[in-house]
């Protein structure tokens, strides 16, 4: 397993973790959330994640089951992070935040079928 780094835009919120299971191999979601964002994420253990500086600048979004948990910088808007609804422990790292990474290396990326998540239905 390896240790990633990532920021937001600004640099306010900086965060660390551990990666899981594919490495770095990211993907997307059809969720409506995820399809709206874009934006291409690898997997990494949730009780890794550090935050390493900002945690006053992250601000929490979350809709439908309420079971995700996304995290986005306050002041630049930027997405870091977001606990899974499909794996909760694990969370979710932008790719396009992790030092060193370029998202548009990894296309095509693979996309997930959230529209169709079991958690959505009855």
């Amino acid at each position: 397993m390896s240790q990633v780094d990532a920021t937001c835009h600004c640099g306010a919120v900086r965060i660390s973790a551990t990666l899981v299971g594919r490495g770095m191999t990211p993907a997307r979601c059809t969720c409506s959330f995820c399809k709206r964002r874009q934006a291409g994420n690898i997997s990494a253990a949730a009780d890794s994640l550090e935050i390493v500086s900002g945690q006053n600048a992250l601000r929490q979004y979350q809709f439908g089951t309420k079971t995700a948990q996304h995290f986005f910088c306050r002041i630049c808007g930027i997405y870091t992070h977001h606990r899974r609804r499909s794996a909760p422990d694990e969370i979710g790292i932008n790719i396009g935040c992790i030092d060193g990474q370029n998202p548009w290396d990894y296309e095509p990326m693979q996309w997930h079928d959230g529209v169709n998540h079991p958690s959505d239905k009855p």
